[in-house]
């Protein structure tokens, strides 16, 4: 019974200035670490990005080409200049 006695206060010990300090700081570096993109959210942003400049080409377009119709008087007399 005095073993488990003696035990018991150096475990609890060991616990929290050991073990308990360790796990936090390995789990803290293991988040550090994935902080960054994987390759597949870096893939997917790059198709993210490459679908918004098209859409931003095709509106500028779309709005050049409203923009020719609201004013076509405008469009004729520079095509006849030239």
């Amino acid at each position: 019974m005095d073993d488990i006695a003696i035990l018991i206060p150096f475990v609890a010990i060991l616990s929290l200035f050991v073990v308990f300090p360790w796990l936090i700081l390995h789990y803290m570096t293991k988040w550090r670490g994935q902080r960054g993109l994987t390759q597949d959210d870096e893939r997917m942003l790059e198709d993210l990005w490459r679908s918004a400049r098209d859409i931003s080409r095709r509106l500028e377009a779309v709005e050049h080409i409203l923009d020719v119709k609201s004013a076509p008087g405008a469009e004729r007399s520079s095509s006849h200049d030239r």
